[in-house]
């Protein structure tokens, strides 16, 4: 397994390499419940990590970059390395941390100006300066009078510098950010792969990125696939429901492709979400804008248990919002049977469940022991590639002309309809206009005839395609005759 060490970027596992380092790392520590997710969503700029009142919210450590003047660095939220914790994946989470604290060239250690110094900080300190990494004590929640009295304890740990912050409200941020610029190695300069300045100024990814989206129920093997395509024990992994909280992505190469994947948090029916509490009810709200958010969705299913409802669910929310869609039945290496015909009959059963999407490819992977999955991002890079496919309106209009020919169109009330001109009007996902001689809608079977004649004349694989109808206008048809 390779980890990340002194590297940043991840590690490409098709190539056999790391993608050049670009931007220094600083880490996020303190116990839990002092803000850390607070500030992490402060000085990105963004709501990526989920903050509630609830002591251990945050398990795997989310990295996103800051813009600064002249640069800017990575900046990694961990979990409560410290402390006592009610959480059952406390040891886990402990390790994510250490992992992410041994990337780190400078650590900013986040104490609570409310309670004052802890015994829990103590144990912190020793450890920050175990790592010989540069150390800014960010004292949070100095708001108002209670944190006075705290805040001079905390100036006892022996950090300097030491910076008085309001995370919830932004007081002393920029005195934060100024501090932690001026301790931070300059970004290293690469070529090829390496993130531009506008990337780093947005904090986004760039344009030519593939945003991939891993969904499906708890348990499902969402994280232990995502570890795998990293090659990295990037995402906590444990046999407890709901392990993943926050959404997190992490970039790798394939073909010198970059592909940004998210890993999600394990979503239950409506139901069981709400009996889950906030930070279920937010995980699953994060979920759904990382749906939203990809060009491609890959839903993971349990291939022992099969398809669910819940299934279905998710990946009607992909559907509906027009992302490319490729299904993964994982856990393969645990059926007894590997025959062709065993796995003919699982992609039936598939479509049987799921029969609205008979467009999106199946492929059966193991991510406990990487089978095919190298398969499945090429799946995933094809489905990306026919979502943007665009058909010339000469080549459509002779192809619509043929096959409505073929079969006469069928409308709700409406016997002599013609599909008089045809255009797609755009792409991500395919976008199809049909101008007919008179006002009416095409029977829902018909629309689907055309879709699939449509399919199988150029593709558009692991893609909705949206079909609409629309009569031409008087001023369309003589503009065109002329």
């Amino acid at each position: 397994m390779v980890t990340a060490a002194r590297e940043n970027a991840p590690y490409c596992a098709y190539t056999g390499r790391n993608v050049p380092r670009v931007l220094p790392t600083v880490v996020l520590v303190g116990r839990p419940n002092v803000g850390k997710s607070t500030l992490f969503n402060r000085m990105t700029g963004t709501r990526r990590a989920i903050v509630t009142p609830i002591a251990g919210t945050t398990r795997d450590a989310m990295r996103h970059p800051v813009p600064v003047a002249d640069g800017g660095f990575l900046l990694t939220d961990t979990g409560g390395m410290f402390g006592s914790s009610q959480d059952p994946l406390h040891e886990l989470v402990v390790e994510a941390g250490h992992r992410a604290l041994a990337t780190a060239d400078l650590v900013v250690f986040v104490v609570d100006g409310r309670e004052g110094l802890v015994s829990g900080d103590h144990e912190i300190a020793k450890a920050v300066r175990g790592t010989g990494k540069p150390v800014v004590l960010a004292i949070n929640k100095t708001d108002d009078k209670r944190s006075i009295a705290g805040a001079l304890e905390l100036y006892r740990l022996g950090f300097d510098p030491v910076v008085e912050v309001s995370a919830e409200h932004g007081r002393g941020v920029g005195d934060l950010l100024d501090e932690v610029k001026s301790r931070l190695p300059a970004p290293v300069e690469t070529h090829d792969d390496a993130s531009t300045d506008e990337e780093v100024q947005h904090g986004r990814h760039t344009p030519g990125e593939l945003a991939v989206a891993i969904v499906g129920r708890p348990n499902a093997g969402k994280s232990s696939l995502v570890n795998r395509l990293l090659r990295e024990d990037r995402m906590i992994v444990s046999p407890v429901p709901g392990t993943t909280r926050d959404p997190v992505d992490s970039v790798f190469l394939w073909h010198r492709k970059k592909i940004r994947i998210v890993d999600t948090a394990g979503i239950r029916k409506a139901g069981r979400v709400a009996r889950g509490g906030a930070v279920e009810s937010l995980s699953v709200l994060l979920a759904k804008r990382a749906i939203a958010d990809a060009d491609v969705v890959v839903l993971v299913v349990d291939a022992i248990v099969g398809v669910t409802d819940q299934d279905a669910a998710i990946v009607g929310e992909a559907d509906a919002a027009g992302r490319g869609i490729v299904i993964a039945l994982n856990k393969w290496d645990l059926r007894e049977d590997h025959s062709q015909e065993a796995a003919q009959a699982a992609d039936d059963e598939v479509r049987r469940r799921l029969p609205f999407m008979d467009y999106a490819p199946i492929v059966h992977i193991s991510a406990l022991t990487g089978d095919r999955t190298p398969k499945l991002v090429e799946v995933v890079d094809r489905v990306a590639t026919e979502r943007r496919r665009r058909v010339t309106t000469h080549a459509l209009n002779e192809f619509v002309n043929k096959i409505t020919q073929a079969h006469l169109p069928v409308a709700d009330g409406k016997r002599s309809v013609r599909v008089l001109f045809a255009a797609q009007t755009g792409v991500a996902p395919p976008t199809f206009v049909m101008f007919t001689n008179v006002a009416a809608e095409l029977h829902f079977s018909y629309i689907r005839y055309l879709t699939n004649r449509l399919r199988e004349e150029y593709g558009f694989a692991g893609t909705p395609i949206r079909l609409h109808v629309r009569r031409r206008s008087r001023a369309r048809k003589g503009t065109e005759s002329r």
